[in-house]
């Protein structure tokens, strides 16, 4: 018995070793964090908001503990610090170190960003992940960000979104005409198109604006946000599907100065950590939803209705005129968005197998 104990401790020890040896081999050791850093990270969402401000969190805790405490970050919730839409300010500044939020809320300071949150009939959340990962996206991402004097990293997405809360049936596209709607990014660019009027606001007025009705519509994320938001109380109508956003991912940060000064194996736990929190986000959102909408129905008797066809035709017609005629205003609107139009339409081509899947899981398996 004493025997195995032995053998046990003389293998937990060894694993230990080759596990370190293997990490001197990939990062030098003058590469190595000796001093701790303490950051902050300014945040555009309400402190601990489900899915959007958890993928902050998760993302901070992760490098706080992988990194074994050389780099602890501090997340602040929108207004703790600077309102939410002057995150990217303090950062590129410098006064604060990073950021999270999303990238069309900086079209107002490089216009391609927008491009990288979503485009209407975009990327499904999959295909997004892919082609920032595989398709050249982070390398394009990165060199929008650097004009802001930052970093970028994914850091989260929302999954598929729910198409807005409604005040007013929308039976025709001639219905978004005069309709205050907010809407942010390119969706609400093609909102523009069709006669709306788009107002920026942001998470923590969402409520108020409808219930004064400053607004008549808007788009939020999805059923598991929306209702921890309580906009079910303001709004008579529920659309889907979210072709505004298929889906939409978090932007993490990073002023640029700092980032460059860090040592090699806080760049990579940073990257990492990055790439865990999107893809924890995205299973929170998922099941978060999946509760969320069965609560909206049956406990607040919210009213889920589908964009008539006919509709959505038109929207998007619609959105290929206002992206084709945005993207040709500079050069990096137009090589980020022919990037992912490249990459969507590879995609189209191989989603029959999935689009079967789904109509087929949909019409013959039974679920209540």
């Amino acid at each position: 018995m004493k025997r195995k104990k032995n053998r046990r401790k003389f293998l937990k020890k060894t694993v230990a070793l080759s596990t370190a040896a293997a990490a001197s081999l990939i990062i030098p050791k003058k590469s190595i964090a000796k001093k701790k850093y303490n950051w902050k990270m300014v945040t555009t969402w309400p402190k601990n908001f489900p899915g959007l401000g958890s993928a902050a969190e998760t993302f901070a805790k992760m490098v706080n503990e992988c990194s074994g405490g050389k780099m602890n970050i501090t997340v602040f919730g929108a207004g703790e610090i600077v309102p939410a839409f002057e995150a990217m300010d303090a950062v590129s500044s410098g006064a604060i170190e990073m950021g999270h939020g999303g990238p069309y809320y900086w079209k107002g300071k490089v216009t391609a960003a927008q491009y990288l949150s979503a485009i209407p009939f975009g990327l499904t959340p999959q295909e997004q992940n892919s082609w920032f990962e595989k398709g050249g996206g982070q390398k394009i991402a990165d060199e929008i960000y650097k004009k802001m004097g930052c970093k970028f990293f994914v850091c989260g997405n929302t999954g598929p979104q729910m198409g807005g809360w409604y005040n007013k049936e929308i039976k025709k596209i001639e219905d978004y005409q005069g309709l205050k709607m907010r809407a942010p990014g390119l969706g609400g660019e093609v909102i523009k198109a069709a006669g709306g009027t788009v107002v920026n606001i942001h998470g923590g007025e969402l409520l108020t604006s409808i219930q004064s009705g400053a607004i008549d519509a808007l788009e939020w994320v999805g059923p598991y946000n929306d209702l921890a938001f309580g906009i079910y109380k303001a709004a008579k109508y529920y659309y889907y599907p979210g072709w505004h956003e298929p889906a939409a991912i978090l932007d993490c940060f990073i002023n640029l100065k700092k980032w460059n000064s860090l040592p090699e194996d806080l760049k990579k736990i940073i990257s990492l950590s990055a790439k865990a929190a999107t893809q924890q986000m995205t299973n929170e959102m998922i099941a978060g939803n999946n509760v969320a909408l069965e609560t909206l129905v049956k406990k607040h008797k919210v009213k889920i209705k589908p964009f008539p066809d006919e509709v959505l035709k038109k929207l998007a017609i619609l959105s290929e005129k206002v992206l084709n005629k945005l993207s040709s205003s500079d050069v990096l609107s137009k090589k980020v968005y022919k990037s992912i139009i490249k990459f969507r339409n590879a995609s189209i081509k191989r989603s029959e197998n999935q689009k079967k899947f789904l109509e087929t899981r949909y019409k013959y398996v039974k679920y209540k």
